[in-house]
């Protein structure tokens, strides 16, 4: 499968290298090639420059984020909160129209520093804000309660006993990426909260992940919903 993940930090390193992995052809997608490449400062997170990931990482192509949706069959935005819909305007709506549009990004602010707060919260999410500017893509979200090293090896954590979300509108997209989220990486625990609006309530998690991280100590936890059985 063709697969563009925009954004070039550390998520979307991390997912981009572990499609490759798993046979996919995938392109990342940025603002500038060349300027990205010439960065000398790491991204949050990632061990290394985008120019030395991506000399390691040579299977995964580098484009623009027009030319990177226009290639995958499947998007991933795994851009920041803030950069995110300047990141898919740049996209371009006909590129993104009647494809899966994953969306792995949260409304974080940190101009006032840590711990950061919401831009959009309660009554709106950045989810929302995303399938409303682009109507004919299939937005799901799902992802952004977990770390990037988390999201593409959930074994690595209890056997692999936590669980995973997903919002959206479009049902059978919802399914698809469930599937998805299970073949790619291994994920088994995926519930479907309900369409896109439910997203509010996954972005209103970070701030208590981001606690938890410091209390912790940690980015390697997750939450795990433990059901009623059936009957009882």
């Amino acid at each position: 499968m063709n697969i563009a993940v925009l954004g070039t930090g550390v998520v979307g390193q991390v997912l981009a290298s572990a499609l490759a992995a798993k046979g996919h052809a995938v392109m990342m997608g940025t603002r500038d090639v060349q300027q990205a490449l010439a960065r000398e400062q790491k991204a949050t997170g990632a061990q290394l420059t985008l120019a030395e990931w991506h000399r390691q990482n040579p299977q995964v192509g580098l484009g623009t984020f027009a030319e990177a949706a226009a290639f995958g069959e499947v998007v991933v935005n795994a851009t920041s909160g803030f950069g995110a819909l300047p990141a898919l305007e740049a996209a371009g709506e006909a590129n993104l129209d009647g494809k899966i549009l994953i969306d792995v990004s949260n409304p974080l602010d940190f101009s006032r520093g840590m711990p950061p707060t919401l831009f959009v919260a309660n009554t709106d999410s950045l989810g929302e804000q995303i399938q409303r500017r682009f109507p004919g893509s299939k937005v799901v979200k799902t992802l952004n309660t977990v770390n990037a090293y988390l999201m593409v090896n959930p074994r690595q954590l209890a056997g692999g006993d936590h669980t995973l979300f997903v919002s959206g509108d479009d049902a059978q997209a919802k399914a698809t990426v469930a599937g998805y989220l299970r073949d790619w990486f291994g994920w088994e625990d995926v519930i479907d909260l309900g369409d896109i609006t439910t997203a509010r309530g996954t972005e209103m998690l970070l701030p208590i992940w981001v606690r938890l991280w410091g209390a912790l100590q940690t980015p390697v936890f997750n939450f795990k919903v433990v059901r009623q059985a059936a009957g009882q």
